[in-house]
């Protein structure tokens, strides 16, 4: 386990860059965007301006258009995956039709396909949404905001989930000139004023690296070190702070820069105890983590991960059960585990891990070959949603691959 990969950058921050960049008038000035499914549904249609938008299966890509459309001329209809048609938007929907948006259902009420009727000199005004739903909502209205001719006033209700990825939209929003903060600790003031052309450079994702902390804190090699370029100290992506979490399992950080070094570091906690509600997309690279390392754990704010690309949670536990792990799940936002593997009924050759069309399931369980020995995972090609290279770079530091 030693070497060097050059990370997929940022699909989170490459999908608003390039959102606001459209709105400023300023296409093709985002640089060092993800080479991910994601993105590229997002480059492709902000390119052609079809008059219907296959979205796939990127949820980020469904939501920032949905809201994008709304304050853009034309009737658009944006539709998507068997899975994106039933994954929920109507939160989205409704808060957009309170700013005077007109968004009807083609198909089912509450679901995609959308049929959208753009109006660029969009109303405005105050909205409220509670904060624990997805921040792909809430950044999809902020975006918005310097759009509408009264600007926008966001109140946030409850708990605010996954607050880095607000403020990672808020900050993309100012680099291109867009007059907003935090009024309070639950609301959000956006001054109408168009954006301003400019560029923009995407940085390495966070989530990506996730996959090579798990791989050195798996790896038997003491000596295992790994150089990732492209990630900084000071991010604005919420996933940075994995590496704190990853420390207690025994992998080091060091920044150079704007590179890390991940080593083993000899340490590891006898029990795991986490928040997620600030870093959900690195639940399951923790969840598979512990369990072959042996680390019992307990991990809550993990509500969203029901309405990702697969109900998360629910994938985890079938897929873990295959491989000896019962994991308990409680109030549909946490995970649980007692440090207890059980012998599976098959050999691990006979087992194929699913992966439910999510991306995560395939790059945080094939590093279970570490442990075991090898791991089938069935349908690998969905790692295109956020790491195409993904089984080249595993490859690359020795990981032997065979297709079937």
């Amino acid at each position: 386990m030693r070497g060097r990969i050059v990370l997929p950058s940022s699909k989170s921050i490459s999908n608003r860059a390039l959102a606001i960049s459209a709105m400023a008038g300023c296409d093709g000035m985002v640089e060092n965007v993800s080479d991910c499914d994601d993105t590229r549904v997002m480059q492709a249609w902000l390119r052609e301006r079809p008059d219907t938008i296959d979205i796939g299966a990127a949820g980020t890509a469904m939501r920032f258009s949905t809201a994008l459309l709304a304050v853009s001329k034309g009737t658009h209809i944006i539709t998507g995956s068997e899975r994106m048609k039933n994954r929920p938007i109507g939160v989205l929907v409704d808060a957009l039709r309170q700013l005077g948006a007109q968004i009807s259902y083609t198909e089912k009420e509450g679901f995609p396909p959308l049929c959208i009727v753009g109006q660029p000199q969009l109303g405005g005004g105050k909205v409220s949404l509670s904060g624990s739903v997805s921040s792909q909502y809430i950044s999809a209205l902020l975006m918005v905001g310097p759009m509408l001719k009264n600007g926008l006033i966001l109140n946030l209700i409850d708990k605010i989930v996954s607050r880095p990825y607000i403020d990672m939209t808020l900050e993309i929003m100012r680099n291109y000139g867009a007059k907003v903060g935090w009024k309070d600790s639950h609301t959000i003031v956006v001054e109408s004023s168009p954006y301003q052309m400019r560029s923009y450079l995407v940085e390495s994702d966070w989530s990506a690296a996730s996959y090579w902390y798990e791989m050195v804190a798996l790896s038997t090699d003491a000596e295992a070190e790994m150089l990732l370029p492209g990630l900084f100290a000071e991010s604005l992506q919420g996933d940075s702070r994995g590496a704190e979490v990853f420390e207690r399992l025994g992998v080091s950080t060091e920044h150079r820069g704007d590179e890390v070094v991940l080593r083993k570091n000899g340490k590891m906690v006898k029990r795991l105890d986490v928040d997620f509600v600030e870093m959900p997309d690195l639940a399951q690279t923790f969840v598979v983590t512990c369990c072959l390392l042996g680390v019992p754990f307990h991990f809550t704010g993990l509500q969203s991960l029901k309405i990702k690309e697969t109900d998360r949670i629910e994938a985890l536990k079938q897929e873990l059960a295959k491989l000896g792990f019962k994991i308990e799940d409680r109030n549909d936002s946490e995970l649980l585990w007692n440090g207890k593997r059980n012998d599976s009924p098959i050999p691990i050759e006979a087992i194929g891990i699913d992966t439910y069309e999510d991306h995560r399931m395939a790059m945080a369980f094939a590093p279970v070959a570490l442990k075991d020995g090898c791991i089938t995972i069935n349908n690998p090609q969905v790692v295109s949603k956020s790491y195409p290279r993904y089984w080249e770079d595993l490859k690359s530091v020795g990981f032997g691959i065979v297709e079937f």
